[in-house]
């Protein structure tokens, strides 16, 4: 059986040390950028390899872009495979956030052409409340020779497509943003305050039950059915403050079984980039 959306921390216990699969922790700050490698190395689920936001799961900024844009597919697939993803290896992903941040890999990997990924549902959190085995070595390379690099472009959307989308009555654009983000009333990351015109303010944490575990697949497509009215999954386009956060709303709809709606990489930090490109603030 593989695992394209969420696991639990049961399932993944029982297959700690199989060789097919292969376990990563994600665990960032935005406002402490080497906080999750310390944390990673006071101690991670056994045989989990840490990755980082800034250096492995993005490229570097550019003036143009946001603050998080894709990692070049080649430079990634090179890591993955001496990381031991390939065919028909388990990817599992987590992080000590409600998997906000683990979500940008869940999405990497299956932009990639690597769908058995899964997210660990209630993350590292859980797995300690748990009291489950916990690790402070870090695993050596393997070296795969068989990970796919097949990059999807219908995968994600630009902000010339954005921009686009909003003259279209049936599209939908989601912004995981917090709502005092969203309307302006507060930005601690990027220079320009306030929303894309159009866009419906969905937080992410929208998605999460009050033990910081996924709602059920039902209730979150009610949840998501009731936010798009009536315009299909692939009308819908995802954004953020970086493209970081808004792959959590895509994991849930996928969990929800509405499949293939689209991320905006760059969303609002590339959004402000120029000038020409219109904003909002308020509700």
């Amino acid at each position: 059986m593989s695992y394209t959306t969420l696991i639990s921390t049961e399932e993944l216990a029982t297959h700690l040390g199989n060789p097919n699969w292969v376990v990563f922790d994600c665990r960032f700050t935005l406002t402490d950028p080497e906080g999750g490698r310390q944390a990673y190395t006071a101690g991670h689920i056994p045989g989990a390899r840490y990755v980082h936001l800034d250096e492995d799961l993005a490229s570097s900024i550019g003036p143009n872009t946001g603050r998080h844009p894709l990692p070049d597919p080649k430079a990634l697939t090179e890591k993955l495979c001496k990381w031991g993803v390939g065919i028909n290896r388990q990817v599992v992903v987590y992080d000590d956030s409600y998997g906000s941040m683990a979500a940008r890999m869940w999405w990497l990997l299956r932009w990639l052409g690597h769908p058995d990924v899964a997210l660990l549902d209630g993350g590292y959190p859980k797995w300690t409340r748990e009291k489950r085995p916990i690790a402070k070595e870090a695993p050596v390379d393997i070296h795969s020779a068989s990970c796919a690099c097949l990059p999807e472009r219908s995968q994600w959307a630009s902000a010339d497509e954005v921009a686009a989308s909003l003259k279209q009555d049936n599209t939908r654009l989601l912004d995981a943003r917090p709502d005092r983000r969203y309307s302006g009333e507060y930005e601690p990351f990027d220079p320009v305050a306030g929303h894309v015109p159009g866009a419906i303010n969905w937080p992410f944490e929208e998605n999460l039950d009050i033990d910081g575990t996924f709602l059920p697949p039902e209730a979150l497509r009610e949840q998501y059915q009731a936010l798009l009215k009536g315009a299909a999954p692939h009308q819908v386009i995802h954004m953020c403050g970086s493209g970081v956060t808004a792959c959590h709303n895509i994991l849930a709809m996928e969990a929800a079984g509405l499949s293939g709606s689209r991320l905006y990489p760059g969303s609002w930090s590339e959004w402000i980039t120029d000038p020409s490109r219109p904003v909002a603030t308020g509700e």
